[in-house]
């Protein structure tokens, strides 16, 4: 096999079928969660981000101050899923194993 066949495409070799998008973030603004909750309907799921600080004493409730919430279709939560199962996976192979923060709360 020539070495030329060897070579991956380079992005510019490659055929895309769909439209160029172009990320405008301009007006994005940015903010920091260490606690998120979902819900949804058959319309619309719902995040909720925000900050929980940790207990000043043993058996005071926990407090969190959300902050953010976006709504999406139930066909862009499953794209969002998809992706963070995706960025997650990744961030395992090399880091390491991540475990269930929510099996520590309890």
């Amino acid at each position: 096999m020539a070495e030329a066949d060897k070579r991956t495409p380079d992005s510019a070799d490659i055929k895309r079928d769909g439209p160029t998008i172009n990320w405008d973030d301009r007006n994005m603004q940015s903010c920091y969660a260490n606690v998120c909750n979902a819900v949804g309907t058959r319309e619309e799921v719902v995040l909720f981000f925000g900050i929980a600080s940790p207990p000043q004493s043993k058996g005071v409730d926990l407090s969190v101050g959300l902050s953010q919430r976006v709504i999406l279709s139930p066909f862009a939560a499953k794209r969002l899923a998809g992706l963070l199962s995706n960025v997650v996976n990744q961030y395992e192979q090399r880091w390491g194993t991540l475990g269930d923060s929510a099996a520590k709360a309890s």
